[in-house]
């Protein structure tokens, strides 16, 4: 969803240039402090960045599957004599989805040498949970390998696994012998892959290692765009209480909201004013707004767009995961620098009305993409609604033109 490929775990450094934006910040902070609530040990669970010295496990297996796509059920056990390409995704997340075409592809070149690719599917949100939206998904990206629901975690934690994407690679004998954690490193695998499957006794000698034509992003990951904060490619933006607390709380880094009304309290309508005052890596509301868990959901009817959800960015690529909660589709209108969007930098889930107004039409939980330009740049973003269904979970952003 942005440069983050392990998305628990990048360092996010920023300054800031206003004394009262501190004010803001240290407020917000004492008042998360202050407040208890049940999701405390989730967040210390979810933000624990120690988990990246854990040792993968010598033996995992597949552990409380809930359900499965394009397969009857089987087990680590059942796949000895073969090689297993282990991927934990979440459909929403486009750190995995960009993951995508190297997994079809080694699918494609190796399913009849030995390899089976089993993707696992770890919620990161509650609406991921769902078998159908999950089979929506993987549709309409083209994945045919199996793919097993962990809704319970049982198989994430069996793998110890902190992040999404992630690969293991299992042997002929059910051991662990490689792992990789978000994107890249894609010729590593494939490399490692043919040296399991020619140990597990599969000739390879007419397959060829063949370069695939995706951008790779492995280089924009951990370092920033540039030295001006204003410039640096945008972090993940999440609107939950959850992680707006937790990232106080246990990360350590501002929240991804800082208004203070946001911190008066979880599941309740609070009136917003934004001030026009934006800074890259934050959100910005106005109007009625109810902060759930997850997601901040428009919480009164409006008739000519007047409450809103404001970024600055720098990106070539902005997505926002948006939820269809209700049984009602809605559109949420979209403009930057306060004009409606074009073709020129139009996302490919932009539509238009009559009056070449840009908008997304929001018919199921999903990633949306809003932006897609040809050079990172910095805009100014709105998104606005009159339904009270539009709920905003996450903004994600990128540095490469991006094709879904």
């Amino acid at each position: 969803m942005s440069r983050i490929s392990l998305r628990l775990s990048r360092k996010i450094v920023l300054i800031f240039y206003k004394l009262t934006f501190i004010l803001i910040i240290l407020c917000a902070f004492f008042i998360a402090c202050s407040q208890t609530t049940n999701n405390s040990n989730k967040l210390a669970q979810d933000f624990d960045l120690s988990k990246l010295d854990i040792v993968n496990p010598i033996n995992p297996e597949l552990v409380d599957i809930t359900g499965w796509i394009n397969s009857s059920p089987f087990t680590i056990e059942d796949m000895k004599g073969k090689v297993v390409l282990v991927d934990f995704f979440t459909y929403t997340c486009v750190n995995c989805i960009r993951t995508y075409p190297y997994l079809i592809h080694w699918h494609n070149k190796y399913k009849d040498y030995g390899l089976v690719v089993l993707g696992v599917h770890a919620y990161e949100f509650e609406f991921e949970k769902d078998i159908e939206n999950v089979q929506k998904a993987i549709k309409r990206h083209g994945l045919e390998y199996p793919i097993a629901m962990d809704n319970k975690r049982g198989t994430w934690n069996a793998f110890d696994n902190f992040a999404w994407p992630a690969k293991y690679l299992i042997d002929k004998n059910g051991h662990t012998q490689y792992s990789h954690y978000g994107e890249g490193a894609y010729l590593e695998t494939e490399e490692k892959i043919r040296e399991l499957l020619i140990s597990a006794g599969f000739d390879l000698s007419g397959v060829n290692i063949e370069e695939i034509n995706i951008p790779s992003y492995q280089d924009e990951l951990f370092e920033p765009i540039s030295n001006n904060s204003e410039l640096e490619l945008t972090r993940e933006l999440y609107t939950g209480v959850d992680r707006n607390y937790g990232s106080i709380q246990y990360m350590g880094i501002p929240p991804y909201i800082v208004q203070s009304e946001y911190f008066q309290g979880s599941n309740k309508d609070v009136l917003y004013e934004d001030r026009d005052f934006h800074v890259n890596n934050f959100l910005y509301l106005h109007g009625l707004w109810n902060n759930h868990q997850e997601y901040i959901k428009h919480a009164r009817h409006t008739e000519r767009l007047d409450d809103y959800i404001a970024i600055k960015f720098s990106a070539t690529s902005v997505n926002a995961v948006m939820g269809q909660l209700g049984e009602k589709n809605y559109k949420v209108y979209i403009t930057m620098d306060g004009l409606p969007l074009n073709s020129t930098n139009a996302g490919f889930d932009i539509e238009f009305d009559e009056k070449n107004n840009s908008y997304v039409l929001v018919n199921e939980s999903k990633m949306y993409q809003l932006i897609n330009l040809q050079s990172l740049e910095s805009h100014e973003l709105k998104l606005s609604s009159n339904s009270v269904e539009f709920s905003l979970f996450a903004f994600t952003f990128g540095s490469e033109r991006f094709s879904p």
